[in-house]
């Protein structure tokens, strides 16, 4: 399994954004990563500069928003939506997007229900909650 580190991430994202501007062929990853990139223009300065961007500290202290682990999590959910798992997940995050009449504003809604997910995870010591996790996407998709 591959598990890629932050400077692998944040290579990903920048050399993605490069054949992105560029108009160069991009494998399937990179063209779902493109996508997102292109959904956050405020994040395009900060993915142009690669030595900048291996260099960047986003700490929660620091209040900057990390626009790779943000990308990321758009990734996740892709993914996630693209294998149906945890099952249930795909029609969710369609009946959010169709609620909000928009995919991006729902992916940000899902990315709150993961964070919740993965910071209880890490508070309580268990593992992930993908039931729990998929009904706080359902909440959202329903109110």
């Amino acid at each position: 399994m591959f598990q890629p580190n932050q400077a692998d991430v944040r290579r990903f994202f920048c050399g993605a954004y490069a054949k992105y501007r560029e108009g160069a062929p991009v494998d399937p990853m990179e063209a779902i990563a493109t996508r997102w990139i292109a959904e956050h223009p405020e994040y395009h300065a900060e993915l142009a500069d690669v030595a900048a961007a291996l260099a960047a500290d986003y700490a929660i202290a620091a209040g900057r928003t990390n626009p790779f682990l943000h990308l990321a999590m758009h990734l996740s959910i892709e993914e996630q939506c693209s294998i149906d798992q945890p099952t249930g997940i795909r029609q969710a995050v369609s009946l959010l997007a169709a609620r909000r009449n928009s995919l991006h504003a729902a992916h940000h809604e899902v990315m709150d229900c993961l964070g919740e997910m993965l910071w209880t995870s890490q508070r309580s010591g268990l593992p992930p909650d993908g039931q729990a996790y998929l009904e706080a996407v359902r909440r959202r998709a329903t109110t």
